[in-house]
């Protein structure tokens, strides 16, 4: 745990950082470096909490670390921050990191986002966003925050629509960095899945004779049975319990229509000690019993 610990002060709720105030209108929206407020508190910001209001970091060099609640982030350099509001966060800078942080209110990023939910959502999430390897071009977001800050520290005529500019730039690039997270997350789920299926299949190869229970198969794999069933609905449309029973079908299938095996024969081999039951399994699978399918398969294979 890098964080300060258990909070035994109340937990403080600023508008930024270290400054108490209770009059801030909907339209608040504050742009600054980073080094300003945080190298004044030797580069550590306390728990603490911004009632409606969302902040955007941009961290252009540096790093450090970002704990949200009970979770925590690496910073990686160039990236993105989000802390929503109201959420208690603490960060410890590297010294010397260098970016901008914005500070705004829900309601003016409502207002940027001019009801494009996603939007919205992009700021409501906690977390950092590497922009290295990204679709996200990393110095069109640095242009956007610095170009933010000269419009927010003079004035001149359109301020106001080049800062709603340079913000929707932002939300937009939050926007595809979290659809892109969200796909890189998707495809290692998925990756994971046919890891497992793979597994589940090499396995069944080799026990599906003697093993019939999917507590057997999922302990030796190290999940669930929810778990495996997961995996191989993913990649096979099929339950585990659906993929042992078809290889059980399709052995007992190649017995009857290659040897003079009996039926209780046949099912004793691929683990059924009872041949009514081993019938009662293959007929409910196969559509007919083994006798039957037997003569059907045969006469079908023989051309007549």
């Amino acid at each position: 745990m890098r964080g300060t610990g258990p909070v035994k002060q109340p937990i403080q709720r600023y508008y930024l950082y270290g400054d108490q105030h209770s009059d801030v209108d909907l339209d608040f929206l504050h742009v600054e470096p980073i080094r300003d407020r945080s190298g004044a508190h030797d580069w550590i910001i306390r728990p603490h909490a911004h009632p409606d209001h969302v902040q955007i970091l941009f961290i252009a060099q540096g790093g450090g670390w970002l704990r949200v609640e009970d979770r925590e982030f690496d910073i990686p350099t160039p990236s993105l921050m989000v802390i929503p509001s109201a959420m208690v966060h603490e960060i410890r800078f590297e010294p010397g990191t260098d970016g901008h942080v914005i500070t705004a209110a829900v309601g003016y990023v409502n207002f940027v986002a001019h009801g494009d939910s996603r939007l919205v959502d992009a700021v409501m999430y906690p977390g950092t966003y590497a922009l290295s390897g990204t679709d996200v071009w990393a110095e069109g977001v640095r242009d956007a925050f610095d170009w933010m800050h000269r419009e927010f520290v003079w004035s001149a005529p359109g301020r106001k629509p080049a800062i709603i500019a340079q913000m929707l730039r932002i939300l937009v690039a939050l926007l595809r960095l979290r659809s892109e997270n969200a796909a890189r997350s998707q495809q290692a789920g998925a990756d994971r899945d046919y890891a497992l299926f793979s597994r589940y299949r090499e396995l069944l190869e080799q026990n599906f004779r003697t093993e019939k229970g999917m507590e057997y198969y999922a302990a030796s794999l190290g999940v669930t049975p929810p778990r495996l069933n997961a995996a191989c609905k993913a990649k096979a449309g099929r339950t585990a319990s659906e993929m042992l029973h078809e290889r059980l079908v399709i052995e007992a299938k190649r017995y009857l229509l290659y040897t003079e095996m009996t039926v209780a024969e046949i099912g004793h081999d691929i683990g059924f000690d009872d041949p009514a039951y081993f019938s009662r399994f293959f007929s409910r699978r196969a559509g007919e019993a083994p006798g039957a399918y037997r003569m059907s398969a045969r006469k079908q294979r023989s051309g007549g």
